[in-house]
């Protein structure tokens, strides 16, 4: 019973952040499943089949908030369920020590230019409203999903930057649509590790646990990523992925770093992260006493972090 209200609680806190941020549900909860001894195939379905609820009930809170761009999630979410169904029945021989440190060394680098641009210059208005096109969106997908279905987690740290970082969709909206466009995600990587590993491994306990949690954040979380300003959200986003992902690569047989080293490091991230976020609601506050008190909520966020 502890340990199923332990799953319900992590189920929660990561639906809470990964429905704010965009990321971080499989990562968390798959870290912890594999902390207590399971197996990386069974700890990833495990998670997948959670997360079928807890996307679904995460899109529809999204959809009501006025999160989500069907037309990318459409065009992300198919190609990603394709990598997600191919990484599902491929991770049982898949050899990641290479991949992983790989991925891990470009979302740190995607999350120190997201950091960075979001605190010292606010959300990028220039290209906001141009289009996204498949011939970005459906690679992004299929490799994001691909990805998610092999190291348990992988489709927010993936797709959210990316998107963050093309300038062409508000946060709020990136986030809502990466949310949304992983149930497509999770169903098919739920198949995939269904027609491959059959029940073996999985505790429909555990599955249950995780997804009651999940089911209790996701309208908490839509909720606060609509009202959060960009420039902080983007801030905070950047932070993230730069923390989850150095941990990772320093524990790879590329760095290998020893203990000191790995404190050190994250803790001059989690101080510049910190300090980052402050800053950001700083001049967020400051430009916001600049723009006229009737304009419309989008067009203030907007006119603020263009100044």
């Amino acid at each position: 019973m502890r340990k199923l209200t332990l799953l319900a609680i992590v189920g929660l806190v990561a639906q809470l952040v990964d429905g704010s941020l965009g990321m971080a549900y499989g990562v968390t909860t798959t870290s912890l499943l594999l902390v207590i001894g399971t197996n990386p195939a069974a700890a990833s379905a495990t998670v997948h089949l959670a997360e079928i609820g807890t996307t679904l009930a995460s899109g529809t809170a999204h959809w009501r908030f006025g999160n989500v761009d069907w037309g990318v999630v459409l065009r992300i979410g198919i190609p990603g369920a394709v990598g997600a169904f191919l990484g599902a029945t491929a991770l049982a021989s898949l050899d990641t020590t290479v991949a992983k440190p790989l991925m891990a060394l470009i979302l740190v680098t995607l999350g120190v230019y997201i950091l960075v641009r979001f605190t010292l210059r606010g959300l990028r208005t220039d290209r906001l409203g141009q289009p996204l096109r498949s011939r970005f969106l459906a690679p992004l997908g299929l490799f994001a999903g691909f990805v998610d279905a092999t190291g348990g987690g992988g489709w927010g740290p993936v797709g959210t930057p990316a998107l963050l970082a093309s300038g062409r969709l508000e946060p709020r909206k990136t986030i809502g649509s990466i949310d949304t466009s992983e149930f497509l995600v999770s169903v098919a990587a739920s198949l995939g590790f269904l027609l491959s590993l059959g029940s073996q491994g999985i505790d429909l306990g555990w599955v249950l646990a995780l997804l009651g949690g999940g089911l209790i954040a996701a309208p908490i979380a839509a909720w606060l990523v609509r009202h959060l300003p960009p420039r902080v959200l983007g801030s905070a986003v950047g932070g993230l992925i730069v923390l989850t992902n150095i941990r990772t690569l320093l524990g790879s047989s590329w760095v290998d770093a020893g203990d000191a080293v790995k404190a050190g490091t994250y803790l001059v991230v989690a101080v510049a992260w910190v300090a980052a976020i402050t800053w950001s609601v700083s001049e967020h506050r400051r430009d916001e006493a600049l723009v006229p008190a009737g304009a419309h909520e989008d067009e203030r966020d907007l006119a603020a972090d263009a100044v």
